[in-house]
């Protein structure tokens, strides 16, 4: 435990050199997600535009160190928790992410091998729209019979995915004890 002394106590040099560093590690990565990602994390405007100038800078030289170093000052003002819990999040979403999608292809090509998973699909998605989802089953079937682009084929997959995203949505929403209030 931590007294209010020692948290009033001031940083030494190599303390305060420390957070800087650390700073500027954090700036980093922001600069390396992309501008999408980037986009949906909370940060000061000066903050965004500061990474989305070093994002768009190609090579490493003194004017991306100069711009990093910048970045990692303008951190200095900003309360990073909520930028170390966006960075922390993506970096666990992606197996999570990856294993979702794995599922969805895996999905998908049941449904391609067995009509009847439209019933295992209407239980989980019940919003599925069933009759725009069996027409794209049978264009994909058709487009690999005769070895045309997978345009259908790629069509349920986003299909699946946005249903997948709209239910955890849902399931964000009300959480486990029903709907917020």
């Amino acid at each position: 435990m931590t007294t209010n002394d020692e948290e009033q106590a001031p940083l030494s040099k190599t303390q305060r050199k420390q957070l800087m560093e650390e700073l500027q590690t954090l700036g980093e990565e922001l600069v390396e997600l992309s501008s999408e990602r980037v986009k949906k994390i909370e940060i000061p405007e000066d903050l965004r535009e500061a990474v989305r100038e070093a994002q768009r800078m190609t090579r490493h030289d003194e004017a991306k160190r100069r711009q990093m170093q910048y970045i990692g000052k303008l951190m200095r003002s900003v309360d990073v928790q909520p930028i170390r819990a966006a960075l922390a999040l993506v970096r666990g979403e992606s197996a999570g992410e990856t294993a979702k999608l794995h599922r969805l292809e895996r999905l998908r090509s049941e449904l391609l091998a067995d009509e009847k998973v439209l019933h295992e699909i209407t239980t989980l998605y019940p919003s599925i729209d069933l009759q725009h989802l069996r027409s794209l089953r049978r264009a994909t079937l058709k487009e690999q019979e005769q070895n045309k682009p997978p345009r259908s084929y790629r069509a349920i997959f986003q299909l699946l995915k946005e249903l997948e995203n709209e239910a955890a949505a849902e399931d964000k929403e009300t959480g486990p004890a029903g709907p917020l209030e």
